[in-house]
């Protein structure tokens, strides 16, 4: 799994948060290049994503990090509300969001096992 913010406490609190539900946090990225640079080179499972980064946002990083980690489930996450994006999120390629002040294992591990079932179906 990577996580990427551009604000470290908040990958600090992320990663033990996760960590401590299960999930082997293999990086984490302040910015966007970093964060393609770390997909291509590793192939995450998972990425949690901030929406807002220094160098672009995570909305438009899917695309990116799609290319860079295909079977990777992109999770984007803002302190803000997914409606206050419009229907951006839901025209990315992310599997889901969440509020960072409702992050937790359980919340990721379930929009994490919804996308693999789709995964799955789309394959047959």
């Amino acid at each position: 799994m990577l996580i990427v913010d551009d604000n470290v406490s908040f990958r600090d609190v992320a990663r033990a948060l996760l960590e401590a539900g299960g999930f082997l946090v293999a990086g984490e990225a302040g910015s966007v290049a970093e964060a393609v640079r770390f997909a291509a080179a590793t192939g995450p499972d998972v990425v949690l994503l901030d929406i807002g980064l220094p160098d672009g946002d995570g909305i438009s990083a899917c695309a990116d990090l799609r290319a860079a980690a295909p079977l990777a489930v992109l999770v984007l996450c803002s302190v803000r509300a997914e409606e206050q994006y419009g229907d951006a999120v839901g025209r990315s390629p992310a599997a889901g969001f969440l509020t960072k002040s409702r992050l937790s294992a359980e919340a990721l591990a379930g929009i994490v096992a919804r996308a693999r079932r789709g995964q799955r179906d789309d394959r047959r």
